[in-house]
């Protein structure tokens, strides 16, 4: 056997791994938080970054396998981005033949118009684009919107809201958003980046980089992912453990008052 071929084999048994990996945990987030049932119809929001690709594909093999039969839309929402490929993700959607909808609106204006220059623009941007989705989702009667937020996003989203917003909070895998009208799910919850990394290099995903967000110097999520890549390198075991510890919280161990009543705490011994 030659050294290219076996090279070729190690590659395919590395790929094949990781793909029932993620497969594993994207199903074990979706059954844990139940996240889709029979009967579902699932937009997948894509926004042309690795993580919105890697959910959308890693949805279709799931559905395959399903006993649960449920529907899958694509959807992506182009902000009116200066040079934006337009024609990239309609090509890419066509060719998987997945049901996909494609819209135009042109937050990108609104949000330089209103944000002064040097303040970041996230914030904004992710209201008006939240607001269009959950339009769009109404009118395309999706009962569940699928987000490609990862576990080092919500991580990065604690550590955040813990550091500069003074709150224990975070992204949970599923939400109604505050209206009511709609389910919002994360099936990438349990996922790592660096995986969602590899697999875009195999499958070798048409990225398009947001140029809004990636313009920004010194956003405070990129100081949290590098502060989360520190710990991991020195203490390697400590992101899992953190991850873990927000699914496992005690209220009567914190200070909410509005959360557990400590007022009406007694011996439960006389």
């Amino acid at each position: 056997m030659t050294l290219a071929l076996r090279t070729d084999e190690r590659l395919a048994r590395e790929r094949n791994k990781l793909h029932k990996r993620l497969l594993r945990l994207t199903g074990s987030a979706i059954g844990d938080y139940r996240m889709i049932g029979a009967g579902d119809r699932v937009m997948v929001c894509v926004s042309g970054g690795k993580d919105s690709f890697g959910l959308l594909d890693l949805l279709l093999t799931l559905r395959e396998r399903s006993p649960e039969k449920f529907e899958i839309i694509a959807v992506h929402l182009d902000q009116g981005q200066p040079g934006f490929p337009a024609d990239v993700l309609p090509a890419y959607l066509a060719e998987l033949g997945v049901e996909h909808h494609i819209e135009r609106r042109d937050t990108y204006s609104v949000v330089q118009r209103v944000i002064p220059e040097g303040r970041t623009m996230c914030s904004l941007c992710s209201r008006l684009r939240r607001g269009n989705l959950y339009r769009i989702a109404g009118e395309l009667g999706a009962t569940r919107i699928a987000l490609g937020h990862h576990r080092d996003d919500i991580l990065e989203t604690f550590f955040l809201n813990l550091f500069y917003g003074g709150k224990l909070q975070t992204m949970p895998p599923k939400l109604v958003s505050d209206d009511g009208a709609h389910v919002v799910i994360r099936p990438l919850a349990y996922v790592e980046e660096a995986d969602l990394e590899e697999y875009a290099r195999w499958r070798e995903f048409p990225l398009i980089p947001c140029n809004l967000c990636g313009s920004q110097p010194n956003l405070q999520r990129q100081e949290m992912k590098r502060l989360l890549r520190e710990w991991e390198r020195r203490e390697p075991g400590r992101i899992e453990s953190i991850f873990g510890a927000l699914g496992r919280v005690r209220p009567s161990h914190l200070l909410d008052r509005e959360l557990f009543d400590f007022t009406a705490l007694r011996p439960t011994v006389e």
